[in-house]
């Protein structure tokens, strides 16, 4: 048992490690040859930061445990904004731009809802999951059109600001970079294309490799314990592929150097259904075991939709996330842990 622990813990390690190195390595490719910032923060940086949950979901449902593949991604869609945005807010308030909360969050609830109507009879076929990642797919070419627009509008605004106030223009057009690009800037800058190279090899390797070993680790703790496939991919799973954001979001805000950004994490959700959903059911359609309601898993689908529409709820007016907003999120995590643990 002791051994089965330590295997889970360096899976998380190998997914943390390897996500981080796939996406330095693969930005600074994609830079080197050209490529701008926004385009690479959409693709690149986008679905990098999701490998943990797309590798994790696919070869579970390669391995026919499904109950993991849904479990994974629905459990880290209610970590990263009960947990990672929780403990980040409780630390230092967030502030949002509108278009998180007239755009990216009901764009999030509304991509929610299509999966759950999916999920209602108990099976994601090949053609549904072709669905969703061609979803993927045009919410990455939506999202660079509106990069795109922002940043005419950023260097618009830089001008007429240059003939008006001088100087001060610089500090405006840096305000208004749109995030995927000012995301990919923070990346570590490489310049042997080899380096890149092996980072890119050894980021895939951790991801695979770290992946396998969590979901063996996970199954024998799952039959030692007694509990249920669906309980497994719903907590610990989920977390371990949620560690990037959680430890990225909660050293930032401890620095009060906060870089976290709300709609990274709702990009992130959106990702998880569209890109990872869509892709491990393309691999293998998904069955849910003992069926979407018997299995109670539209519960859990429902809690994912209420904590995904709680920022919203605090954000509709000053667009902060205060402190006491974080602790309560933190709470709904606690609370929603509990229930999972009392339903085994």
């Amino acid at each position: 048992m002791l051994l089965q622990l330590v295997l889970l813990i360096v899976g998380f390690v190998l997914l943390y490690y390897g996500a981080e190195w796939l996406v330095k390595g693969s930005a600074n490719l994609a830079r080197s040859l050209g490529i701008s910032s926004v385009v690479i923060g959409l693709t690149v940086v986008a679905f990098g930061t999701s490998a943990p949950e797309l590798v994790v979901s696919v070869i579970s449902s390669i391995q026919d445990k499904s109950m993991i593949a849904v479990g994974n991604i629905v459990g880290s869609n209610i970590c990263n904004i009960a947990l990672v945005l929780g403990a980040a807010a409780t630390l230092m308030p967030i502030v949002a731009n509108k278009c998180v909360v007239r755009r990216d969050i009901p764009l999030m609830l509304g991509i929610s809802v299509f999966l759950l109507i999916l999920s209602i009879d108990s099976y994601i076929s090949r053609i549904e999951g072709i669905t969703l990642f061609g979803g993927v797919i045009l919410y990455t070419i939506f999202n660079y059109y509106i990069s795109i627009k922002e940043s005419r509008a950023a260097a618009a605004a830089a001008g007429f600001a240059t003939s008006a106030v001088g100087a001060d223009a610089s500090s405006l057009a840096a305000d208004a970079i749109p995030e995927a690009a000012a995301e990919v800037e923070e990346i570590e800058k490489m310049e042997s294309r080899f380096k890149m190279i092996v980072y890119i090899v050894v980021g895939i390797a951790g991801v695979i490799i770290g992946a396998d070993t969590m979901i063996d680790a996970a199954c024998v703790i799952m039959k030692r314990f007694g509990v249920s496939e669906k309980f497994i991919g719903l907590t610990v799973v989920a977390f371990g592929t949620s560690l990037p954001e959680l430890a990225t979001s909660v050293v930032a805000a401890a620095r009060k150097q906060m870089d976290i950004s709300i709609g990274n994490l709702v990009g992130s959700n959106v990702f998880n259904i569209l890109s990872v959903i869509g892709a491990a059911g393309i691999v293998r359609p998904i069955h849910i075991p003992g069926g979407f309601f018997e299995s109670g898993l539209i519960y859990d689908y429902v809690a994912m939709m209420f904590i995904s529409f709680l920022p919203w709820l605090f954000m509709r007016k000053g667009l902060t996330v205060k402190r006491w907003n974080g602790v309560l999120l933190l709470c709904c995590y606690a609370g929603y842990l509990g229930y999972l643990i009392i339903q085994g």
